[in-house]
């Protein structure tokens, strides 16, 4: 059993002063929690988001940056092929009869005009996505991949229990995926510069990317670029030929 001297000493080293029900705590989680999942890229799968035609140019819910991260999430998605990762791309679609637009439709003038409708062209991936002859594209009626489709028994199925983040739009349907995988025990890779959003009338894509890559990193998944997560994949291998 803890005796209260050990408690407070163990306050102290975390940062608190004085009684722990009277003040905040010095540090931030994030200065002394370092999430590093230990994974097998065998047992993982790249949930690449949305990559379509609409949210990477040319309309008005576009990431501005959606162009510049297309060729790090192809790099991403080929180590993950040779590394034995499985690469599912997500399409955002809905019905074109607007039966199950719901209340996205009020928020967002663009899905009720037709911009997400399955057989829109601007709701196809957009043409410089690869897509390998394995990989699975999984179409999606809500910003979350694991809300109304099956991709958790795809994951299940084969035994996969970590999954890396990329695509678009940051903020809305890759956190939302990152929030429903660390809900359901995926260790989740959320990657900073393979992930792009829009402009709002109230912050610029610059200004939201930061936030909600600090969301993940206190909370729901750990947070790599390109560079690292690929050396993470390519490390793996290289620890189990040695």
């Amino acid at each position: 059993m803890l005796n209260k001297g050990h408690v407070r000493r163990r306050a102290f080293a975390l940062g608190w002063r004085g009684r722990a029900d009277d003040r905040a705590p010095r540090q931030t989680i994030g200065e002394f929690i370092m999430t590093d999942f230990k994974f097998d890229p065998r047992r993982a799968a790249l949930l690449n988001i949305d990559m379509q035609n609409c949210f990477v140019e040319n309309s008005p819910v576009a990431a501005p940056r959606g162009r510049e991260i297309l060729p790090r999430i192809n790099k991403i998605a080929e180590v993950c092929r040779k590394r034995g990762a499985l690469v599912i791309h997500t399409v955002h679609v809905v019905r074109p009869d607007g039966s199950n637009t719901g209340v996205m439709g009020v928020i967002i003038p663009a899905i009720a005009a037709g911009l997400i409708n399955k057989g829109n062209k601007q709701a196809e991936l957009h043409p410089e996505i690869m897509v390998g002859k394995h990989d699975i594209v999984l179409e999606k009626p809500r910003y979350g991949a694991f809300h109304g489709t099956d991709l958790d028994l795809i994951l299940r199925n084969r035994g996969i229990d970590a999954v890396i983040i990329t695509g678009i739009c940051t903020n809305v349907c890759c956190e939302t995926t990152a929030r429903e995988a660390n809900m359901r025990d995926y260790k989740v890779f959320f990657i900073s510069d393979a992930t792009a959003t829009f402009n709002t009338p109230e912050a610029s894509a610059d200004q939201i990317q930061p936030v909600v890559l600090a969301t993940m990193k206190a909370a729901f998944a750990q947070v790599e670029n390109t560079a690292a997560m690929i050396r993470k994949l390519e490390e793996y291998r290289s620890a189990v030929a040695a």
